[in-house]
Formats: C-alpha cells, sequence, structure tokens
C-alpha cells in the first residue's frame, strides 16, 4: 500500500519517485517479441506494396498503391523513432542500424539527423528559443507571431486554415532537412548516411520512372509523399500544440516541462496504432526509451502519479485534440490578423 502524505515531496525527487514505479512495473524493459512480429507485418506492406505497385505495371491503378504506401512509409517511420529512442534493443550500435534500414533505406529519412533533431525537442518541448519544433513554419506564442516579417507573417496570420494544406509539403520538407544535415551537419557516420540515402533514393526514384510513364510517375510521387507528409504531421498535431508553451530560458523541473507541455490521445488498438503509440506522448516523453507497447500500461501510474503531485494531465480524444490545436493556432494567428492599436 502506497501512504500519500499530505505534503507534496521535493520537486527534484519526484521524478526519481515515479521512475522507481515504472521500473518495479517492468515497464522499460525492452520487448523484442513485440518488435520482432510488427517489424515483420510493417516490412511484409512494404514489400508486398511496391510488388503490387510493379505487378500493375503502367496504370492510373499504382496511385492508390501510392495511397497504401504512404500509410506504410509512416509506419515505418514510426519504427525508426522508436529505434532511434533506443527503445527496441538494449545495444545503441543495433538500434542505430535498425535506424539506417528503417529510415534512410526504406523511407528515405536520416537517423542520424532525426535524432539529434529530436532530441533537442525532447529536451526542451514547446520551449522557445530551444526546440526547434517551435521555431518551425508556425508559431505557437504571440510574441513569436507577432515578430514574424514577410511571408512568415503571412503564414502566422491564417496557420490554422494552413496547418493541414501545408503537412501536404512535409514529405520534401523531411528529406530536403535529412540531405542537408548529412552535407552541413557535424552528424556521426556522415559517409554512410549519405550512402544509404542515395541509395533510397536511387531505388525509388528508379523502380517509378521504369514502371509509369513520367505524368503517371509524378503524380504518383505527389500522392504518396504528399500523403506521407499529411499522416505524419497529422500524428504529431496532437502531441503539444496548444498546450503550455515555456519561454527561452525556463527552468521548470523535469517532470512538469515533460508534463505541461505535453497532451495525451485516449487511445484504443486503432488509435495506438494509427498514430504509433505517440498519443501516450505524456509517458513517451517522461521515460523516451520505454518501449512502445508498454507506453498504454505506464499511463494510469503516471496519471495517478501527476493527481498526487498536483500537476495538470491533459488527455482527450483524437478530434478534440486537433480541435485544442487549431483551436490555439488560430488564437496566435490572430494577434497578427487584429488591427494595431491607434495612438
Amino acid at each position: 500500500m502506497v501512504v500519500v502524505s499530505d505534503v507534496a515531496p521535493v520537486r527534484g525527487s519526484e521524478y526519481s519517485i515515479l521512475l522507481r514505479r515504472i521500473r518495479a512495473a517492468g515497464l522499460l524493459d525492452r520487448d523484442l517479441r513485440y518488435y520482432g512480429w510488427k517489424s515483420a507485418l510493417t516490412a511484409a506492406a512494404f514489400l508486398g506494396g511496391w510488388a503490387a505497385f510493379v505487378a500493375l505495371g503502367d496504370s492510373w491503378w499504382a496511385v492508390g498503391i501510392g495511397v497504401f504506401l504512404a500509410a506504410v512509409f509512416s509506419q515505418i517511420a514510426f519504427l525508426g523513432h522508436d529505434a532511434g529512442h533506443k527503445q527496441i534493443f538494449a545495444s545503441r550500435r543495433a538500434n542505430y542500424l535498425y535506424g539506417l534500414i528503417a529510415g534512410n533505406l526504406a523511407i528515405g529519412l536520416s537517423i542520424g539527423w532525426w535524432t539529434s533533431n529530436h532530441n533537442r525537442h525532447h529536451a526542451h518541448p514547446n520551449t522557445e528559443g530551444a526546440d526547434p519544433d517551435a521555431m518551425g513554419v508556425l508559431a505557437f506564442s504571440a510574441e513569436r507571431a507577432r515578430a514574424g516579417k514577410g511571408w512568415r507573417r503571412f503564414i502566422f496570420r491564417y496557420q490554422a486554415w494552413l496547418f493541414f494544406p501545408m503537412l501536404l509539403l512535409e514529405g520534401g520538407s523531411l528529406h530536403f532537412a535529412s540531405v542537408r544535415a548529412v552535407l552541413r551537419w557535424p552528424i556521426p557516420n556522415r559517409l554512410v548516411e549519405g550512402l544509404t540515402l542515395a541509395a533510397h533514393a536511387c531505388a525509388y526514384l528508379g523502380t517509378v520512372f521504369l514502371v509509369l510513364s513520367p505524368g503517371k510517375a509524378l503524380v504518383f510521387i505527389a500522392v504518396q509523399q504528399g500523403l506521407f507528409g499529411l499522416y505524419m504531421g497529422s500524428t504529431f498535431a496532437p502531441n503539444h500544440k496548444g498546450m503550455e508553451v515555456l519561454p527561452e530560458g525556463d527552468n521548470t523541473d523535469f517532470l512538469r516541462r515533460q508534463v505541461l507541455t505535453s497532451r495525451n490521445v485516449r487511445g484504443s488498438f486503432l488509435v495506438d496504432t494509427a498514430l504509433g503509440g505517440l498519443n501516450y506522448q505524456i509517458e513517451h516523453h517522461l521515460f523516451p526509451s520505454m518501449p512502445r507497447p508498454n507506453l498504454r500500461r505506464a499511463q494510469p501510474i503516471v496519471a495517478d502519479f501527476c493527481a498526487e503531485i498536483g500537476v495538470p494531465y491533459c488527455e482527450t480524444s483524437l478530434l478534440e485534440s486537433y480541435a485544442q490545436a487549431l483551436g490555439h493556432l488560430d488564437e496566435v494567428g490572430r494577434q497578427v490578423r487584429a488591427p494595431a492599436p491607434v495612438g
């Protein structure tokens, strides 16, 4: 039986208390069985999709395969995400090799770039000037929106309306960021990263243009990559948008920084699968190396602990999460749309 004192524990010790409870429940233990069958099913869908694409030949029906492959690419990206967080194997090298295959070779995204960029996000979620996801094309705070100039100011002004259309460009943006990082960033294994990205590009473009006529090939790529970006962006949208934005240099303790800036989406088998487990965003941010299947089991432990120490824990439905995220983006954009005060 756990006795909860009327006096909250010292903040510096709160995370360690929660961590002990999570470890005692065995929720940080690796789950190779889950990742084994998950990887096998996803690989089968990937190979089956491309086999069907080749079998159809030069047909407009191939665009339908592009829709399917957009979803498969996203599922592979989720597995690469888990490898980047060292959720799959105990060995850092094994996780990196898995991420290299899933990210660089299969879908053309650099695991080295993603890990570097994503770790910065985890360290400072929703923090102005520190979280790369909060410094992109959208403004999470009124201060950043009002500071926008030129085309950025226009996007900030109507960002709630432009959000989903812009996600159609996210796939291309991810590929561009990967190539730029390999060329310019001091990422490890730069040569291997570059060669595997080049191998993906040659295999992907070679297959598409060998099977389809140029016009159909361009439509296929636009649909497949556009929907891939839309899917990925839609899974990230509920996680932090509309949650607390921390100022630059904020020194909020780790537990509160992760919980207050994150939103959970109520889970089910379908939601968990579609969102790659990222609907348990609070648990994922508190324990990034926790294997995906354990996040659901950790959720009640974390929610109960937050209630004990009086930290708000946000969980909502998928549709409500989008409503909150878009509502926040619109409210920020309104700060730019409002006429300047006279005087």
